[in-house]
C-alpha cells in the first residue's frame, strides 16, 4: 500500500470522526433555522392531508405557494383553508403526477406565471395496500409512477435553475416503508425504497459536483393520521399526528436536516436492520405488531 492511500485513509478517518461528533453536537444544540421569507415553495399532493398542512405553514413563513394535485376539489379546499388561516394566495394546478409530459407542462406554466421555484416537495403519494398478487399490474405502474418516478419528472424540470444558482432545497415525502418493508405493502415499499434511494444519491451527487447550495431533505415518517392509512392497526407504535409531524418536517427543512424518520424510534429500528439476521426481524415485526398492521386496511376514499 502506497504511501499516498495511507495518508487519505488516515485523513478519512479524521474526518469521520469529526463529522461524527458533530452529529452528537448537533442532536443536543441544533444548528439555527434559515429564513424563507419571500420564497416559492412548490408542494405535489398539496390538496389533502400532509401536502395541505405543509402549504398552509409554509405560507405563514412568508412563502408564495404553488400547490399541485390530480384533484381540482381538493386543490379547492386547500385555498379555502389557506384564505381562512393566512389570507394568502394559493397557486393552484391540476396535474396527474403519474403522467410526465403532463408534469412537465405544468412546470412550464409554473415558471411562466410564478418564476423560479426555490423549495420542491415531492409530497404527492397512494397506496393499494394489497398483498402482491391481488394488486392489478395497473396500480402497481401507477404507484411507482406517481411514488417514485413523479420525483425524476419534477427534478428534472426545476433542478437546473436551482444549480445554476447553487441555491435551493429539494425535500422527499417518503416513508418508513422506504426502510422496512412490511406486508401488504410490496408495491408501495418498492416505490418508497426507490424514493429513498433517489434522494441519497441526488444528495451524494450534488456534494461531488460542488453544489453544496442545494439542499437535500429526505422524510421517512411512520402512519400518519391523513385517511391514507385509514384501517391501519399498530399498538407498538402509535400513529403519528398530522399537525405534529408537518411540524417536524418543516424544522428540518429549516435546519437543512438531510434525513427525518419519525417517530425517533426508526432510527434504532434502523440500526437493528444493519445488525440483526433476517429471522430475528421477522420475530420484531411478528410481536411488535408492525406485520399484522395492514391487514384492516382500508385508505382514502376517492376524491374527484
Amino acid at each position: 500500500m502506497g504511501f499516498e492511500i495511507v495518508l487519505n485513509l488516515l485523513w478519512m478517518l479524521v474526518l469521520v470522526i469529526y463529522y461524527q461528533l458533530e452529529a452528537i453536537v448537533k442532536f443536543f444544540i441544533q444548528p439555527s433555522r434559515k429564513d424563507v421569507s419571500g420564497q416559492v415553495v412548490l408542494v405535489t399532493g398539496a390538496g389533502s392531508g400532509i401536502g395541505q398542512r405543509l402549504s398552509v405553514e409554509f405560507a405563514k413563513l412568508g412563502c408564495t405557494i404553488v400547490g399541485w394535485d390530480v384533484s381540482q376539489k381538493n386543490l379547492n379546499e386547500t385555498s379555502k383553508v389557506m384564505e381562512e388561516e393566512t389570507g394568502k394566495e394559493f397557486y393552484a394546478y391540476t396535474c396527474d403526477l403519474s403522467d410526465r409530459e403532463a408534469i412537465y407542462k405544468t412546470a412550464e406554466k409554473v415558471k411562466q406565471d410564478i418564476g423560479r421555484v426555490d423549495i420542491l416537495i415531492n409530497n404527492a403519494g397512494i397506496v393499494s395496500g394489497k398483498t402482491i398478487l391481488k394488486c392489478s399490474d395497473s396500480m402497481m405502474q401507477k404507484t411507482m409512477e406517481v411514488n417514485t418516478m413523479a420525483h425524476f419528472w419534477t427534478l428534472k424540470a426545476f433542478l437546473p435553475e436551482m444549480l445554476e444558482r447553487n441555491e435551493g432545497h429539494v425535500v422527499t415525502i417518503s416513508s418508513g416503508a422506504g426502510y422496512f418493508g412490511v406486508p401488504g405493502q410490496v408495491d408501495y415499499a418498492a416505490s418508497k425504497f426507490g424514493a429513498v434511494g433517489m434522494c441519497e444519491a441526488l444528495h451524494q451527487e450534488l456534494q461531488h459536483t460542488g453544489k453544496t447550495g442545494v439542499n437535500v431533505t429526505c422524510v421517512c415518517p411512520y402512519y400518519i393520521n391523513t385517511g391514507m392509512f385509514e384501517g391501519v392497526k399498530t399498538s407498538f407504535m402509535p400513529i403519528l399526528e398530522k399537525d405534529d409531524a408537518v411540524a417536524r418536517i418543516i424544522d428540518a427543512i429549516l435546519r437543512n436536516q438531510y434525513l427525518l424518520m419519525l417517530p425517533k424510534m426508526l432510527y434504532l429500528f434502523a440500526v437493528m436492520k444493519s445488525l440483526l439476521p433476517t429471522k430475528a426481524l421477522l420475530v420484531v415485526g411478528k410481536y411488535t405488531g408492525v406485520n399484522a398492521a395492514m391487514d384492516d386496511f382500508i385508505g382514502r376514499k376517492k376524491v374527484d
